[in-house]
């Protein structure tokens, strides 16, 4: 599985790089947002210092949310660098410039899906990833995890070759069940990837050897 950062604090990303198991980084306009990137070519600039960063994937999001100017939006953000992936909203023009920009050769990320139907629209509109949101779900007491193993048996069943990407994930636990139910990709946050390090054997253990090792006098 792997390995996605969901954020735009360069800090982080470095972070989760430094540590050898990054895959990509996923960001939106909230995100950046909270980073203070504002203005166009701010926001362009930033894109372009994340994939300095990072050796995969960087999902950058268009604002648009009609069908033209997703398509010229997606087009500037492709062109900007090699590793970019256009995401789109899952909504019918969304759609439509999933299939434009996959019949370019352009990847793309469906984001904002919560249904296996949704994720199904977005496999056969050619997107290269499909997000659905886990931890929004859990907050509206659905069971995110199920819609995984939804979208894991429609994909599997008809070959299709979108990936999944698990996104909204909160916590350890998200990354561990998407991991089992066969996810293609989980995007959360630094410390839940962090938090998979986190074992209290394994600090006493470490403790232990140690204090056996000062003991020995090397």
């Amino acid at each position: 599985m792997k390995f996605f950062i969901d954020t735009a604090n360069l800090q982080d990303i470095e972070e989760a790089q430094a540590l050898g198991v990054l895959d990509g980084v996923t960001t939106n306009p909230s995100l950046m947002a909270k980073e203070g990137i504002t203005g166009k070519q701010n926001i362009l600039n930033h894109y372009l210092a994340i994939c300095n960063i990072v050796d995969g994937d960087v999902s950058a999001e268009v604002i648009s949310t009609e069908y033209e100017g997703m398509v010229r939006e997606g087009e500037e953000l492709a062109a900007l660098h090699p590793q970019i992936v256009v995401k789109l909203p899952m909504i019918g023009d969304g759609v439509k410039a999933c299939k434009y920009f996959s019949s370019k050769g352009i990847r793309t990320n469906v984001t904002l899906v919560f249904s296996a139907g949704q994720a199904l629209l977005a496999a056969k509109a050619g997107a290269t990833y499909v997000s659905p949101f886990l931890g929004r779900l859990d907050d509206v007491s659905t069971d995110g995890m199920h819609l995984i193993s939804e979208i894991r048996e429609i994909y599997d069943n008809y070959n299709y070759q979108t990936q999944i990407l698990s996104a909204s994930v909160r916590h350890t636990m998200h990354i561990i069940n998407c991991a089992k139910i066969g996810s293609d990709v989980m995007t959360g946050p630094l410390s839940a990837i962090k938090g998979l390090l986190k074992h209290p054997l394994t600090d006493i253990g470490l403790k232990q050897f140690v204090e056996d090792a000062k003991k020995m006098n090397l």
